[in-house]
């Protein structure tokens, strides 16, 4: 019996799917699968630019949109310059549509401010990029951060506020409406000609139709007191006015339903009082600046005083100038007011017709003069006039801007008057003067002065003291100058001076402690030197 052994027949052809390299080749296909499926999935990478790294963290912050998590931050570098951080972040495709020049992106952390508390919620999550955009515009990859939270246009509306000084207003400050709190300060900065400083303020929505052109921004005051009818009321701010200080804006009603131009300028007033004051024209683009050249002393005009028309405030000194006039030996001042040509035009009248109608004015007389606005000290503001005795007239342009034309001021401050007549009346008698006809005219000044103040209608509410002290100083004045106008001997002149000084000497020193009585304690004249 023969064993037949089997053949083994040997093949050259590879079969994968016996072979045993099927395992890493599937797992090479699962792989490439898996890979295609990550860099399809994969969104863009983007870079954004902040002044500084405010608590971020490369592989754990996160970049949200209307809080989904929509990117994940890579990498935080030093800009080459140093004058920032650059922020590398990975982001999810879904969010592709949206990283555009619409694009806005801030970092939200924990911030104690006088507005209170914010981003508490990242105490918990950590700091994390906010984001906000909206479909449409160019696609970008790189971006300039914000330094606080943008604020959605359609939640409200920005205005632009002007004041000579901050007044402690900063960004964060809220700003009332009725003291409910209707929106807040997001940017305070000095204004581009270093004159003053411009705000920025933020209005929600449902207080947008509260401002129109007609509104007036003013700083809220600690504490309010006002005095009438005999009736005393104190009114103290709450405890977070108090706090964290605020701004307060008024609307009558007027022009409600119209929309403030998009350039529209508020002025921001120091206080409610200063804001209550009449005031005509539209502001905005009707505001003109004019320069005003006068050798009056304007030592006591300041920056921001008034410039008003028939009682009405039409604008405000913007800036003075002052330099010496050889050939007069005098200081010239140069004042630059801003005004409301609208003032000065009808109700619907556009900002070229409003300038062609002030031209007019002042081709026919309109002039400024330097007024005394406190008869005690003197303080200047600015009063438009027209000279009647001004014929036809051209307009004057100086080198930056049209000149108002500027007449004397024919008035000074009662204290000014009176220490000017004690100074010539010691002369008269100190060296028996003979003309006194310069002492007669500056007593018909004063005295006429005097008596327009003690007729008003407000001198008569002042308190009886100095009711009292006012009337003593117009009649010792009077006396005065019967006492000049009938001189007849020296001996009868210098006795009777010598009275009527001795009056005048007393009853401006009377005056001086009351003055300074007031820069003291300015609420005396209510509770009194206690």
């Amino acid at each position: 019996m023969s064993t037949q052994r089997p053949t083994i027949e040997e093949s050259s052809k590879f079969n994968l799917i016996t072979s045993i390299w099927i395992v890493p080749f599937i797992a090479f296909i699962i792989a490439g699968w898996l890979a295609y499926q990550y860099f399809a999935e994969l969104g863009p990478e983007i870079e954004i630019v902040f002044p500084e790294n405010a608590g971020l963290h490369a592989g754990q912050s996160q970049i949200k949109y209307r809080n989904v998590p929509i990117g994940t931050v890579k990498k935080i570098v030093l800009q080459e310059e140093g004058e920032g951080v650059t922020v590398i972040a990975r982001m999810e495709k879904s969010a592709t549509p949206y990283l555009n020049t619409h694009a806005k992106f801030w970092i939200v952390k924990p911030v104690v401010g006088i507005s209170g508390v914010s981003g508490l919620e990242t105490l918990i999550s950590g700091t994390y990029i906010d984001m906000y955009s909206a479909k449409g515009g160019e696609t970008k990859n790189f971006f300039h951060g914000l330094t606080q939270a943008y604020r959605y246009t359609e939640d409200g509306m920005y205005f632009q506020l002007s004041a000579p000084s901050s007044y402690n207003v900063k960004a964060g400050t809220p700003v009332y409406f009725k003291n409910i709190e209707a929106g807040q300060v997001e940017h305070v900065n000095i204004s581009l000609d270093g004159q003053g400083v411009e705000f920025v303020v933020f209005i929600n929505k449902l207080y947008v139709p509260y401002v129109h052109r007609s509104s007036k921004f003013w700083v809220t005051s600690a504490v309010e007191m006002s005095l009438a009818h005999g009736r005393l009321d104190v009114n103290v701010a709450p405890v977070t006015h108090l706090v964290q200080g605020g701004i307060e804006f008024s609307s009558t009603g007027e022009d409600a339903s119209n929309t403030v131009p998009e350039k529209f300028v508020f002025r921001l007033y120091k206080n409610a009082n200063l804001a209550e004051g009449q005031v005509i024209g539209k502001g905005g683009d009707f505001i003109n600046t004019f320069e005003i050249l006068t050798e009056d002393s304007i030592a006591k005009l300041k920056k921001g005083a008034l410039v008003q028309y028939e009682g009405y405030e039409v604008g405000r000194v913007k800036d003075i100038r002052l330099s010496y006039n050889m050939q007069s030996h005098k200081i010239l001042g140069q004042i630059l007011v801003d005004i409301d040509l609208s003032s000065f035009a009808s109700k619907h009248d556009d900002v070229t017709s409003c300038q062609q109608k002030f031209y007019q004015a002042l081709e026919e007389g309109l002039s400024a003069k330097i007024s005394s606005a406190d008869p005690f000290t003197g303080t200047l503001f600015v009063d438009l006039v027209f000279d009647t005795n001004t014929t036809k007239r051209s307009i004057i342009h100086g080198e930056h801007f049209v000149r108002l034309p500027s007449v004397p001021n024919d008035t000074r401050g009662i204290i000014d008057g009176v220490e000017k007549l004690v100074a010539s009346l010691n002369k008269v008698v100190d060296e028996s003067a003979e003309p006194l006809q310069i002492i007669v005219a500056d007593l018909q000044k004063t005295v006429n002065n005097l008596h327009a103040m003690t007729e008003a209608k407000n001198f008569k509410t002042m308190p009886d003291e100095m009711n009292k002290a006012m009337k003593e100083l117009t009649t010792t004045l009077r006396t005065a100058k019967k006492v000049l106008k009938g001189y007849d001997s020296n001996s009868l002149l210098t006795h009777q001076i010598s009275q009527t000084l001795k009056e005048v000497t007393e009853t401006s020193q009377e005056m001086e402690e009351f003055l300074k009585l007031m820069n003291r304690k300015p609420n005396s004249l209510i509770f009194g030197d206690k």
